[in-house]
């Protein structure tokens, strides 16, 4: 299957013009996202591509959402310092730091608001009868 965007729309996007190999980098994560963002449509039950062809709105906002995940997958360093947050303390000996994923991690998942762009999340409604069958005391 083919990616949802292409590395030019990708640029457009971000304003940003990839070079060597991030040019590459774009070119592999592309599909790998948009083969995410067609698996979670088929586990709650939406083919995204089918989707698309029908919706000229649903097809942008796929767009639009592929490249919010590459722009986090791509802000995300692959060499130099793991740590992207780090916290030291004085006498008490104190320290924490967060690391980054290499390769994605969770950057490269939906959030939750781009799951309802794309009609994944849903409110849910209905009652469920707890005493069914119950007859009440005799």
């Amino acid at each position: 299957m083919s990616a949802f965007v292409t590395t030019a729309e990708l640029e457009a996007y971000t304003g940003v013009s990839y070079t060597g190999a991030d040019i590459v980098r774009v070119e592999t994560l592309l599909p790998l996202v948009s083969d995410l963002i067609r698996s979670e449509g088929k586990r709650v039950g939406v083919n995204v591509d089918a989707k698309m062809e029908s919706d000229e709105a649903y097809a942008s906002v796929v767009k639009m959402v592929t490249c919010d995940v590459m722009v986090r997958v791509m802000r995300q360093s692959m060499t130099g310092d793991p740590l992207t947050q780090e916290s030291q303390s004085g006498l008490g000996y104190s320290w924490s730091g967060t690391y980054t994923i290499p390769g994605g991690g969770a950057a490269m998942s939906l959030m939750n608001n781009e799951k309802k762009l794309l009609g994944f999340r849903r409110q849910r409604y209905g009652v469920m009868e707890l005493w069914e069958g119950c007859t009440g005391s005799q």
